[in-house]
């Protein structure tokens, strides 16, 4: 028995390693905590740029600060590590310096809608040709647990012990609001649907902005994947991403949390 169940791992890290992903994974090994959504993120990734054939030495990552900022160690491909709330400044000058290279910006909802929410807007609306993955777990996880800008109202913190009053961020919604060209929502309990819709963000030809929905297994337990199990509901079959106010009304509604390419259309391209 021992045999056969080992027999069975190695045929499948023989099939896993053949695929060709293995050439996007870094020789360090990630550092997330145990169950961590984070850990989904960086294999659909993988997945999509070896289905896209796209070279490690022709993608380039930039991240700020938080449990997404060491993700550019964690993957084959250049990476740079920054401050916080600086991704998508980052990422901008690695797609203006060499305009042949699949650039990507990582950071989470706090290092996004936080200290670097002032960036998102202009990277959306100058439609820079950059994949912005938004690792959006509703917490600060790095520093132990903080209520973080899309925090459900009520969430007791060590910042708000009797529960924050201020009302949740919607990074999608955002985006939608300042212009963006292709805005997506994803779950990381879902890693495979995640990966086509990042394959469909990174050949979109301008901004491409993707929220992830990444539970924090150690400071988050009201957004669980229970509960985003429960709560998250795939767009319509016969959605159509061309209308940006029915894309506002699934990418904002009171009911379910919608998955899925809310928005997708060309438009001119900075540079």
């Amino acid at each position: 028995m021992f045999y056969e169940k080992n027999a069975d791992l190695m045929s499948s890290y023989a099939t896993f390693r053949d695929s060709g992903v293995l050439d996007y994974r870094s020789r360090e090994m990630p550092i997330w905590c145990p169950g961590c959504g984070d850990y989904a993120i960086a294999h659909a990734l993988t997945l999509a740029l070896n289905e896209l054939k796209i070279e490690p030495r022709n993608v380039a990552i930039g991240a700020g600060i938080g449990c997404s900022g060491r993700f550019p160690v964690f993957i084959r491909a250049y990476g740079f590590h920054g401050v916080h709330g600086r991704a998508l400044p980052l990422a901008t000058g690695m797609k203006l310096a060499n305009d042949e290279l699949t650039v990507f910006a990582v950071g989470g909802d706090g290092d996004g809608l936080g200290i670097g929410g002032g960036h998102l807007p202009h990277a959306a609306r100058n439609n820079i040709d950059i994949t912005y993955i938004l690792f959006d777990n509703s917490i600060y996880g790095l520093t132990k647990g903080q209520t973080s800008p899309t925090a459900k109202v009520g969430t007791v913190s060590k910042t708000t012990p009797y529960g924050s009053e201020g009302q949740p961020l919607n990074g999608s919604h955002l985006v939608l609001s300042y212009g963006g060209a292709f805005v997506a929502r994803a779950f990381s309990g879902y890693p495979h649907e995640m990966k086509d819709i990042l394959k469909t963000a990174i050949q979109h030809k301008g901004f491409s902005f993707v929220q992830v929905l990444t539970p924090c297994v150690v400071f988050n337990k009201q957004m669980t994947y229970e509960f985003y199990y429960e709560h998250c509901k795939t767009l319509p079959n016969n959605y159509r991403p061309t209308d940006v106010v029915k894309a506002t009304r699934y990418a904002t509604n009171p009911e379910h949390i919608y998955l899925g390419i809310f928005y997708d259309q060309p438009r001119r391209v900075f540079g």
